[in-house]
């Protein structure tokens, strides 16, 4: 039997666009697998997804009209269950046979038909059948109804459908979209199947304005996207669209000249793919006095309110052209281009009155507004919030820099906040400390306090960059902290993947800067010295919050390419320097490279198990009290070593500290070959278990090795 392609469309009205692309995905792929999962596709077959604002497809290849009957051998149930003692079928085994489809009318040969297997006891009944592969129809209508079932739909809607059957009236439907049309085509064959109140056929719609032919027929399958795009007018796949957009992009770009280039925000470039069926680049303009207002403000109301791709210099810094992405190719896009100029000059000019008002007043002069604006209704308002970051802003810039320092983060710790209260962060709170930052230097504070306002949020995201001076750094570290200790006080911690403080944000916020800025701070200590600037308002959290970034601190540094061993082995003993984390990972690295390392691992985890099994019995090692050679040479051994460990340690040598304890192999396997720590003499026992508690602690500074262990 051969195969043919199959392709399946659903033509509905205009598609959510932030969803667009994870609704075609979604769609192709749960068919794919269906089909696939029913023997109606190969291990050879591909799938193509296809999604336009109007249009969920998918085209798959190698497609069977009927997949192949398979022999399915089935157990049924022990002999002595399914059959009497007359060797005839028991009810159970009867209704059992039924439930699978068996004709059991003819009783010699059902028996005949049946299978034993085992021996005794265990001997059971088999039951040895031919399953009837799907059909095509059968098998798409299931893959149809699973993959409409399955998409991720972001919110549902319910339209009334005309019934086309023969009783007249109207039936609901559930979709994300109103549907009009199905296409389902194997080869050149309509496969007769339904969805959404629709029957499937050979016709859809291309684009609205300038599609050729209306409607479109669908010769094959494989004729579906180059018809579109020749008598529709429509790239009907997501992906070629999106990077004939860019094409265009980088084209009008260089049109412009001067070493122009479009913003990048791949978050919009697939919004506007999702909103046009054929992209048509245009280059545009706005008076060039709108750019005495600062460009994020400019750059963010173009894109977020008309999905424009603002146009930069060589330099970054922004011009009066943008990008627009229009659906239509008229002859003179004349019109196009004008009409979209007259609709960001509005936007521009509310951007330039919100900024020219905003500075009419201080950030000064805005702090004790902070003091009406509800922060958290257990935490207070954002005043008070603002003095918590304050004390801990202090705390820690004594502890890095001094007064001084200390200062400089009060200063930009008290005023950080007081571009919420302006108009242009009220408009655009994606801006909040960028303004802070513009308004602070119109004050007329120096560039440092400017800049530490601008960058506390910072990183804002994974991959952002960290406050670019220590002000900045101190006033981040305390404006997170403060977040992650308040809502840890208050029992508010993330669930599942709801996270709305963003606290995992923060966490791993906080060890970029300790690690990427090389702050030599003490994380447990940190965190509690931020608890006292709540006063009784929290219970302490601090070591909730500890394991809490510890186990961000683990993931991350997994993503950075360290084993899952490595990671365990180092932060189990919770170093309070996070700065020193990597030497010890490179530590760990090099010395289980080393031939002695699965050795020294092994004994490592047998003497921690050896000790916690004898918690109270251990006393300070006498060496009058060492008997056995081994315990001796042990013990001589350590006195060399253990010394030499330590003072590398004390060095920050984490790598030759350990790599010098590599050096007890012998003695230590020595020891356990001859050594009976278990001794019946009290004595010997606890001073034996006082020789390896020392060892243990030596061998585990730097991380604990017996996470090493296979």
């Amino acid at each position: 039997m051969t195969t043919k392609n199959l392709l399946v469309e659903l033509f509905v009205e205009e598609l959510p666009p932030k969803a667009l692309r994870k609704l075609g995905d979604a769609f192709a792929g749960t068919l794919f697998d269906q089909l696939r999962a029913q023997g109606l596709a190969g291990a050879d077959s591909v799938v193509t997804p296809y999604a336009s604002p109007r249009r969920l497809a998918a085209h798959i290849t190698h497609v069977w009209l009927k997949a192949e009957d398979k022999a399915v051998q089935q157990k049924l149930m022990p002999v002595s269950v399914g059959l009497g003692a007359d060797g005839q079928p028991t009810p159970a085994l009867i209704k059992k046979l039924q439930s699978l489809g068996a004709d059991t009318s003819d009783t010699p040969a059902l028996l005949a038909a049946l299978r034993r297997q085992g021996e005794g006891k265990a001997e059971a009944l088999f039951w040895d059948s031919l399953v009837t592969g799907a059909t095509l129809d059968a098998g798409l209508q299931k893959a149809l109804d699973e993959a409409i079932r399955q998409l991720p739909i972001p919110k549902v809607m319910t339209y009334q459908l005309e019934s086309d059957c023969e009783l007249p009236g109207w039936s609901s439907v559930h979709f994300v979209r109103p549907a009009h049309g199905l296409v389902a085509l194997h080869g050149e064959t309509v496969v007769p199947v339904r969805a959404l109140g629709l029957r499937a056929g050979n016709t859809t719609q291309g684009h609205r304005f300038e599609a050729l032919k209306s409607p479109l027929e669908i010769t094959n399958a494989d004729a579906y996207a180059q018809t579109l795009r020749d008598d529709g007018a429509v790239i009907a796949g997501f992906a070629e669209r999106r990077a004939e957009i860019e094409r265009q992009l980088a084209a009008r770009a260089a049109e412009v000249g001067n070493g122009c280039r479009p913003i990048e925000d791949d978050a919009l470039l697939d919004e506007v793919t999702a909103l046009v069926e054929r992209p048509n680049v245009l280059v545009c303009q706005f008076e060039e006095a709108f750019l005495d207002v600062p460009q994020e403000c400019l750059i963010l109301t173009m894109k977020a309110n008309q999905k424009y791709f603002p146009l930069l210099d060589a330099q970054g810094r922004l011009t009066n052209r943008f990008l627009v992405v229009s659906n239509i190719r008229p002859d003179d896009a004349g019109d196009v281009i004008g009409g979209n100029e007259r609709v960001v000059r509005p936007r521009l000019a509310d951007a330039k009155f919100f900024f020219d008002q905003d500075r009419r007043r201080t950030l000064e002069s805005r702090v004790e507004g902070l003091s009406k604006v509800v922060y958290h209704n257990r935490l207070g308002t954002q005043g008070e919030r603002m003095e918590r970051v304050r004390a801990i802003a202090r705390a820690i810039g004594l502890e890095l820099g001094g007064d001084v320092l200390a200062r400089s983060a009060d200063t930009a710790a008290r005023l950080a906040k007081t571009d919420l209260l302006t108009d242009m962060v009220g408009e655009f709170p994606e801006l909040q400390g960028i303004m802070g930052g513009y308004y602070a230097r119109h004050d007329g504070l120096s560039e440092d306090i400017a800049l530490a306002i601008e960058d506390h949020y910072r990183p804002r995201f994974a991959g952002d960059g960290l406050p670019r001076t220590q002000t900045g750094v101190v006033v981040a570290l305390a404006d997170k902290l403060e977040t992650l200790v308040g809502m840890f006080g208050i029992g508010s911690l993330p669930t599942g993947d709801k996270d709305p403080f963003a606290l995992r944000r923060h966490a791993l916020g906080v060890v970029r800067m300790l690690v990427e800025k090389d702050l030599s701070l003490d994380l447990p200590a940190l965190l509690s010295a931020a608890v006292p600037a709540f006063g009784d308002r929290i219970d302490d959290p601090s070591q909730a919050l500890a394991d809490f970034i510890y186990e961000r601190l683990a993931g991350s540094l997994r993503e950075q390419g360290y084993s899952a061993q490595e990671v365990d082995a180092v932060l189990a003993l919770r170093p309070r320097r996070l700065v020193e984390v990597a030497q010890r990972l490179q530590a760990v690295r090099a010395f289980a490279a080393l031939p002695e390392a699965p050795a020294l691992a092994a004994a490592n985890k047998r003497i921690g198990n050896i000790l916690r099994k004898s918690e109270g019995q251990v006393a300070e090692v006498a060496p009058a009290l060492l008997v056995e050679p081994a315990e001796k040479a042990l013990h001589a051994a350590m006195q060399d070593t253990v010394p030499a460990a330590d003072a590398k340690f004390a060095a920050g040598d984490h790598t030759g500290s350990l790599q010098a304890m590599a050096a007890l192999r012998g003695p230590v396997d020595a020891f356990f070959d001859g050594v009976m720590v278990n001794a019946e003499d009290p004595a010997l026992r606890a001073n034996r278990l006082g020789l390896l508690r020392a060892l243990h602690e030596a061998m585990n500074r730097v991380a604990d090795l017996s996470k090493l262990a296979a």
